[in-house]
């Protein structure tokens, strides 16, 4: 039951021949002392560490006694005027098919076709051996779907839960299965809508129910949580939680590292950052076979010392529409409010404006590292955070569809993006690549989780703009 991180073997290189099985190099660069055993930092019951787990927190009670208020008939899902499709790869782990919103007299209005993180990416930023060698692809050399695991009641999920279980084929062919590996249900998210006439003290409130489909899979030391999130005002939230333990190092008597943070006597956790990508492939408004898309760019300006601007107070959006792949290779920019709307240019709401979804970015983060990292030539995606891309049907991933060993500089969406094709009134795929830099703290150990919860949200915010909600 001992914690294999906390004790790392350092300073060993070794090369394996996969297909014959047969270790083909041994390196042994460096002698390293083992750190030395703690029973602390084991995740086992606190009984095993010579304690005991908390016993102070009362129960919660999640109880819906009618039952949920979501209809399951196969993979299809209905909930709030929503509807959509479950469905799920080796790669990807759990796909959102066929998305809609039911608005009224309007009927069924298709917002996606397609929703799924397609790539994962984690950099160390230490440059010695062997960490500078950590920079996995965990969706396209893993596979988060193959990662997955079975959910447990009352623990992952909470409340009335309906599970899917995964089906696909393993190495030799055959057919693997994951029992309850996505789970659906519906949780209480606060205030949804709250005002008071401060005239004559009357208020009205709405709580926020949202529907929630996720699964989780655990990738060496990291577990990784993915949800989509369905809001009752039109809101889809993409949502990726961390946890698990943190990939260690061992050090030398007296030594440290300035690429990490010494966590205990000998050992330390180097610095480094972890990236995702969400592809939407989107079909806001659109008739089977009528892809009447495109994408504009919303920045938010001040305006300049004059006539239209004489109290020096005055700000605008300004919208530019990203008429080629290569105009739509872009940056967050959290000063601007920047953020894309996904629209149909052949319908309008009822003020005669084109409807639109807007994709809102949140937090984010770039690449550290420089132009010439050996990741980098794999992982060119990273560079921007926002991709624009009509959609191919051998244009999935976007470092390409073998990004294992692959020699090859720049495979995927920097490729593909150099034929600036049209993306006016086109089937439209978003690529919306978002981060975090972890930067480990010794109180993130022992203490579970290693580093909480992040909430990396890309909003694809504003449902089409007539709907009624």
């Amino acid at each position: 039951m001992d914690n294999g991180y906390a004790r790392p073997v350092e300073g060993i290189h070794i090369v394996v021949d996969m297909q014959n099985n047969v270790v083909t190099e041994f390196e042994d660069w460096k002698l390293i002392p083992l750190p030395p055993p703690d029973h602390l930092r084991n995740y086992t019951p606190g009984e095993t560490r010579g304690g005991v787990d908390r016993s102070d927190v009362k129960p919660l009670i999640i109880n819906q006694p009618e039952g949920p208020s979501f209809n399951v008939t196969g993979h299809f899902v209905e909930w709030q005027k929503w509807n959509f499709r479950i469905g799920f790869t080796p790669v990807e782990g759990l796909v959102i098919y066929s998305v809609a919103y039911n608005d009224g007299s309007l009927g069924r209005r298709p917002i996606a076709h397609r929703l799924s993180f397609v790539e994962m990416v984690v950099p160390y930023g230490d440059p010695n051996e062997p960490h500078c060698r950590k920079n996995a692809f965990d969706a396209g050399e893993y596979g988060l779907g193959k990662c997955a695991h079975s959910l447990k009641k009352d623990c992952d999920c909470l409340g009335c839960i309906k599970y899917f279980d995964a089906h696909f084929t393993n190495f030799n062919g055959g057919v693997e299965i994951i029992k309850n590996c996505i789970c659906l249900h519906e949780e209480d998210h606060g205030i949804l809508w709250k005002h008071q006439d401060w005239r004559t003290g009357l208020a009205e409130v709405r709580r926020s129910r949202r529907l929630t489909a996720s699964f989780i899979c655990t990738i060496a030391n990291y577990e990784y949580g993915f949800y989509w999130h369905f809001y009752q005002d039109g809101k889809i939230e993409a949502e990726i939680k961390l946890t698990g333990i943190l990939s260690m190092g061992a050090l030398m008597p007296g030594e440290s590292r300035k690429y990490g943070t010494t966590i205990a006597t000998g050992l330390y956790a180097p610095i480094h950052q972890h990236f995702f990508v969400a592809r939407m492939d989107m079909d806001v408004d659109c008739n089977p076979n009528e892809p009447h898309n495109q994408v504009v760019e919303v920045n938010v300006k001040v305006e300049s010392a004059g006539p239209h601007n004489v109290h020096h107070n005055a700000f605008y959006a300004e919208e530019k529409l990203l008429k080629s792949e290569l105009q739509a290779v872009r940056d967050c920019d959290p000063l601007s409010k920047r953020h894309w709307i996904v629209r149909n240019t052949r319908t309008v709401n009822r003020t005669r404006k084109l409807t639109g979804y807007k994709l809102m970015p949140g937090s984010n983060c770039k690449p550290m590292a420089l132009p010439e990292a050996k990741f980098l030539r794999r992982a060119g995606f990273l560079k921007h955070n926002l991709w624009v891309t009509p959609y191919k049907s051998d244009e999935m991933f976007p470092g390409g569809d073998f990004p294992n060993q692959n020699p090859h500089i720049d495979e995927g969406l920097p490729t593909w993006v150099k034929k600036d094709r049209s993306l006016e009134e086109t089937d439209i795929v978003l690529w919306y690549v978002f981060g975090l830099t972890h930067i480990p703290r010794l109180e993130d150990w022992p203490v579970m989780p290693p580093h909480g919860f992040f909430n990396c949200s890309p909003a694809i915010d504003v449902p089409p703009i007539s709907s009624s909600v």
